[in-house]
């Protein structure tokens, strides 16, 4: 183990061997394309989907889980698979294939095959994806700035979201108007297909830079291993710090999860139309760049665990703010405020979770295997998150529905805000 560590940071973490700019911005872009179909649309356009595909929200979230249990086997196998293999290759392949997939979603598959098809989606998107981009990232951040290079990876996944979500808006709006109130479901599902087809053939280009160009170079290739043995896995285990960025990355990915329904609060509470909605959830998208791009220019010259903890004590406050039925359609400006307190803190916790891993003792040679089981627990709102608000809203339609919904996100705030909490009195003081 003390080898791999060694190797890691002299070679790895060496000043002035950082890969270039464009090799994190090709990262950031596959990054966010490679998650566009299977959740950026839904999140944004969330009424829409339910009404295309005619299913209530558990009914469609049941669908999704499908995708958390592939997930969880894939995190598992493709952690090791990133410390054997340079990340371009495998992040490539991903896009295509995540780009495939959404050829059969704009068919309108019946629920079976939309299972199926979230469940391949857990494999293109996590086996072959997760692990790599956040070892390449650690490794671009060096010994200086992990906080730097998370924030901006997050900050620039969040644009690239925002963008796709300007994209939808604009699709929307010129096929279906504004100002109607009833639009036929033909049509909706028509002017989906566009929006489908198009972020297809996004991420298939994407695709084609980092296959040509996001070369990995010495920053990565030095810290591949020719093995991943279960040895190492009871090493990584052995860590604190990896059994507390489960707890962590969970209770901030319940909240990032829960965020799929403000726009579709904007429409059942707040009485917005369906494009009007769809611009509140693009508006949530631009506060997570420039959240994670301000983190990126701050957390390095501060404790980033102490900020880590301020991002889950913002959520907690948001969703109380939700859950005590204060937010009405005659409270459009506090509405809003809460859509950004929540926004920036779920984003916070997001961006700065996996940039704490380095002050966590966690060797970067074995990066991709500690991800891979950190995120075997740390994803498992991909599995119950969905179903749970969808069951929440379903049994308690309107607001009181999402009442329910916006407690479970600060109770799962409060638990994550604990254990940052104790993150931060075992590692905050330790030097980057």
């Amino acid at each position: 183990m003390r080898r791999f560590e060694t190797k890691a940071f002299a070679i790895g973490f060496k000043k002035n061997t950082r890969a270039p700019w464009y090799y994190l911005i090709l990262l950031i872009l596959a990054g966010e394309a490679v998650f566009v179909l299977p959740f950026v649309v839904p999140r944004i356009f969330r009424p829409t989907v339910l009404d295309v595909f005619e299913m209530s929200n558990l009914d469609y979230n049941l669908g999704v889980s499908v995708y958390g249990f592939i997930a969880m086997v894939s995190y598992l196998f493709g952690g090791p698979l990133a410390d054997k293999y340079p990340p371009r290759k495998l992040i490539a392949v991903a896009l295509w294939m995540t780009a495939a997939g959404g050829i059969l979603y704009a068919q309108y598959p019946a629920f079976e095959t939309l299972q199926l098809l979230y469940g391949y989606w857990g494999f293109t998107t996590i086996f072959l994806f997760w692990a790599p981009m956040i070892k390449a990232t650690r490794v671009w951040g060096g010994a200086d700035a992990q906080g730097k290079a998370f924030g901006f990876l997050d900050g620039g996944r969040g644009l690239t979201g925002a963008l796709f979500g300007v994209l939808g808006v604009f699709i929307f709006s010129t096929f279906m108007a504004e100002e109607a109130q009833t639009i036929s479901l033909e049509i909706k599902k028509q002017t989906f297909a566009y929006l489908i087809y198009a972020s297809c053939a996004i991420i298939t280009f994407i695709g084609i830079l980092v296959w040509f160009f996001m070369k990995s170079g010495r920053d990565t290739d030095n810290v591949q291993l020719e093995r991943v043995s279960w040895i190492e896995m009871k090493q990584v285990l052995r860590l604190p710090s990896v059994w507390l960025l489960m707890i962590i990355i969970l209770c901030a990915y319940v909240g990032y999860k829960i965020t799929d329904v403000v726009s579709q609060y904007a429409e059942e509470v707040m009485l917005y139309n369906q494009v009007t909605s769809a611009k509140v959830g693009t508006l949530l998208q631009f506060l997570r760049p420039t959240t994670g791009i301000v983190l990126g220019l701050i957390a390095d010259r501060l404790r980033i665990t102490l900020l880590l903890l301020f991002g889950f004590f913002l959520t907690f406050i948001g969703g109380l703010l939700f859950a005590s039925g204060i937010i009405a359609p005659s409270t459009g400006l506090l509405f809003f405020m809460s859509v950004i307190v929540i926004g920036v803190g779920v984003y916070s916790c997001r961006a700065l979770y996996f940039g704490v891993m380095r002050l966590g003792k966690i060797p970067l040679a074995l990066t991709g295997t500690a991800v891979g089981l950190i995120s075997l627990i740390g994803y498992t709102p991909d599995i119950f998150a969905g179903p749970a608000y969808g069951y929440l809203l379903d049994q308690n339609p309107g607001e009181l529905g999402h009442q329910h919904v916006f407690l479970m996100l600060s109770s799962f705030a409060f638990i994550g805000g604990i254990t940052a909490w104790i993150y931060l009195r075992l590692y905050g003081k330790s030097s980057l």
